[in-house]
């Protein structure tokens, strides 16, 4: 597997994929995939409101709190706390998942 790190000058904000937002791709692979083709990615968004995530299905989803905090819903499971002090949350990516700021927040 070929990995490429972007340099902070080739990274880019696109929207997300419910549109609720925008994220930042680190890292991706394939190299040129999209948001219905990737085999694994690495992005950085700001949550700026509350709200539903993007399904992602037949994806695993790592949450790691960058900055703030949320209270995060995921279909099946009590709701959490999240904050840079929490250990990474995984999930399943075709889970319904909501946020609800607690403070201005950023994640990965």
């Amino acid at each position: 597997m070929i990995v490429t790190r972007l340099a902070g000058a080739d990274r880019h904000a696109v929207a997300w994929k419910n549109g609720g937002g925008v994220t930042t791709e680190i890292a991706a692979a394939p190299p040129g995939a999209g948001l219905e083709d990737f085999h694994w990615r690495v992005s950085m968004a700001e949550i700026a409101a509350d709200g539903p995530f993007s399904t992602f299905p037949e994806v695993d989803r790592t949450l790691v709190m960058l900055e703030g905090g949320v209270r995060l819903a995921v279909a099946g499971r009590d709701p959490i706390d999240l904050t840079p002090a929490s250990p990474p949350l995984a999930f399943p990516g075709d889970a319904a998942a909501a946020a609800k700021l607690t403070t201005p927040a950023r994640a990965t």
